[in-house]
């Protein structure tokens, strides 16, 4: 890892509490949860200091607080040069943040040998040339990065990410989001839509975004594939940004990502598979698929015959991720049930492969390749079996949620998954990065347990990768990140 320059980081009570008026409720101040969210896994070790005669409810409070995120409190102590031994020995400086009510305190730390940081909310008041001045917390991410570039040197990589708060948590808690230097040499700095976008957009080196969580709406006028998508007022900013400056590194471009928002569109690139198969071997191949804009159009079953497809089949909503009901599914066993399903138009309905309930994750971080190994739903007997006891109705469920799951020993699991021919399937997943020209993205595989065939039956943008274990897959995320970067630049 290389060194930031940044011994540790020490928050003043003053910023997180509110000073509030005299009867009021002690609370936290704005965005101080937040900050303090994304400082517990940031990788700089960080303090909250409590100054002399602070009113218990407020102790109370900072003690609360401090504890939900994993950091502890000290008793500040003006007069010491090393704050009362706040950290450990170790180089660099102790970046102390401060509200400019509390301006005596500020002064009086001048003698010691850190840098001060002070969240100005009185405004008018003249600045002193060493110090930092942010407006509001929400600043204070993309100030610490911009103090660890300087510091530590120019070659660091500032990577701007964007997604909704609980895949960043997701993120941040496995290593994959440090503020402090990774070891092949960058720092992340969430981006906010609550502070002027263009300004961090300037200060950062790399965006990586997973726009597919801003989603508003998805048109499908055309009837054949999406013909546009809405995002969230921040996402459409980002995208004139990137539209008006085209050096900007994007992670990826919208017009990457937009094809796997679309299963049609998936079923269409994966026909191109069929080109990677040669006589004798096991065929890699998407499922058999019909696109339905209405389930009752007249001729609905031959139309089913000609695609290949049989009985039981599974329906998805065309639309494969951002609105509501994009994940709802349904497993159908009769004919004459199509009628009556809730799945969302349009629809496709996709082969259903037996596969002894094993599932193969592959993940693609950059150039490289990683898989696993996953339980998965049943063969259509024990499905058929479960849907007996409803008269054999269409089996529904919310794919991010619940599947019908199989409940066979681990053995036989562990038996199947050895049916993998992985050379095919990497050669697959190098065919794809070039077709799609996406960094990071994910794509399930099932084995058709009669036949053999590889059959690639989802694909996304931007997955978790969370089977893959973090001391492996989080470097490789990394990497990516930097290749990309590094390319664009060439």
């Amino acid at each position: 890892m290389e060194k930031s320059g940044v011994r540790g980081l020490v928050l003043d009570d003053s910023v997180l509490v509110a000073a509030g008026e005299a009867g009021s409720a002690t609370q936290p101040r704005p965005g101080a949860e937040s900050l303090l969210r994304h400082l517990r896994h940031s990788g700089i070790p960080t303090r909250i200091a409590c100054g002399e005669d602070l009113p218990a409810e407020k102790l109370c409070l900072l003690k609360k607080m401090a504890a939900s995120y994993s950091f502890e409190c000290f008793a500040l102590d003006v007069a010491s040069t090393e704050l009362g031994g706040a950290f450990n020995d170790g180089e660099g400086c102790v970046i102390y943040v401060i509200s400019s009510s509390k301006k005596d305190v500020c002064t009086s730390l001048n003698h010691c040998n850190l840098l001060t940081i002070v969240l100005l909310d009185i405004h008018g008041e003249s600045q002193s040339p060493s110090l930092l001045y942010i407006n509001t917390l929400g600043e204070l991410p993309l100030t610490l990065c911009n103090l660890i570039k300087q510091v530590a040197g120019s070659n660091l990589l500032k990577v701007g990410y964007i997604m909704k708060p609980s895949r960043a948590e997701d993120f941040a808690k496995r290593g994959a989001f440090p503020m402090y230097p990774t070891q092949n040499g960058q720092i992340f700095v969430p981006l906010s839509f609550d502070l002027p976008l263009v300004s961090q957009l300037q200060e950062v080196d790399v965006v990586l975004h997973k726009a597919t969580d801003e989603i508003i709406s998805v048109d499908l006028s055309n009837s054949s594939q999406i013909s546009k998508i809405t995002y969230s007022r921040g996402i459409q900013e980002l995208k004139r940004y990137a539209e008006d400056h085209p050096e900007c590194c994007i992670i990826d471009p919208f017009d990457n990502v937009s094809p796997v928002l679309d299963r049609l569109e998936i079923q269409q690139i994966l026909r191109g598979l069929e080109d990677l198969n040669t006589e004798g071997h096991c065929k890699i191949r998407g499922p058999y698929f019909l696109k339905v804009d209405d389930f009752n159009e007249q001729g609905l079953v031959p139309h089913l015959s000609e695609a290949k497809l049989s009985l039981p089949f599974i329906v998805k909503p065309q639309v494969a991720c951002g609105v509501a009901d994009s994940h709802s599914m349904a497993i159908v066993f009769r004919n004459e049930d199509i009628k009556e399903l809730k799945v969302p138009l349009p629809a496709i309905i996709q082969e259903y492969v037996d596969h002894s309930s094993t599932l193969y994750k592959f993940y693609v971080l950059g150039e490289r390749i990683f898989h696993a190994v996953k339980r998965s739903i049943p063969n259509a007997p024990v499905l058929m079996k479960l849907s007996e006891s409803n008269g054999l109705k269409p089996l529904a469920f919310d794919s991010l949620k619940s599947l019908p799951t199989a409940t066979g020993d681990n053995g036989d699991f562990m038996a199947n998954a050895r049916t993998l021919d992985l050379d095919l399937v990497n050669t697959a997943a190098k065919w794809l990065m070039g077709k799609l020209k996406l960094t990071i993205f994910g794509f399930d595989v099932v084995v058709e347990e009669r036949g053999g065939d590889h059959v690639i039956v989802d694909l996304n943008y931007l997955p978790s990768f969370k089977e893959v274990p973090d001391d492996i897959a989080i470097p490789a995320f990394w990497d990516a990140i930097k290749s990309k970067f590094e390319s664009r630049r060439g």
